[in-house]
């Protein structure tokens, strides 16, 4: 079996998970989208849990990537808000099935390697942000917190709007209201007397 094969079935099986959910997705759904024959499906994967945990880590890294490239160069504390926030905005609005399914898909079913492997992924996040925010937080340009409540300060409010986009509830483009969610997470997370006046 070739990587792209591979690749096929992690594309074709986004597009059916997308479509139908996890329950009601079947593998040869995906292997007919993916024109792959059934043994080189289960060649790949052992079964369409498996594969659905292997393309939830690969759009996880998809997402970190963007998210770190957000802090290259090394931005002072308002400019990687901004950066950070619109990150998230455009990766959701530019790659919204693959943030559908990070996002809204259940993964109480899926085991614990694929867990571990999240872990592991979300830690790698966590330092690439908490480098770039540990030396602000240090000089006062950042309030000091948990690195898990930063996170939930700076992406949350961008997080919780664009589920609505997500969800097909509301079609207007997240990244319209970009300004906006900046100014929240920058008066969340900088001292009030650091905030420059727009």
């Amino acid at each position: 079996m070739t990587a792209s094969v591979r690749e096929d079935l992690l594309a074709a099986g986004l597009v059916v998970f997308d479509r139908v959910g996890f329950e009601a997705a079947t593998v040869a759904a995906i292997r007919t989208r993916a024109r792959a024959s059934n043994g080189s499906f289960f060649h790949a994967f052992g079964s369409k849990k498996e594969l659905a945990g292997a393309l939830f880590l690969e759009v996880l890294r998809h997402y970190h990537a963007a998210v770190l490239a957000a802090l290259d160069p090394v931005p002072d504390a308002a400019q990687g808000i901004d950066r950070l926030v619109r990150a998230h905005l455009e990766w959701v609005t530019s790659s919204r099935r693959e943030a559908r399914y990070l996002f809204e898909i259940s993964r109480s079913e899926w085991g614990e390697d694929v867990r571990d492997a999240q872990r592991a992924q979300n830690a790698r996040l966590a330092e690439g942000i908490e480098r770039w925010r540990a030396p602000l937080v240090a000089g006062g340009e950042l309030l000091p917190m948990s690195p898990a409540m930063f996170v939930s300060q700076l992406i949350g409010p961008a997080q919780i709007f664009c589920r609505a986009f997500l969800s097909g509830r509301d079609r207007s483009d997240p990244r319209a209201e970009a300004d906006t969610l900046v100014a929240c997470a920058t008066r969340a997370l900088v001292p009030p007397e650091r905030i420059k006046k727009r």
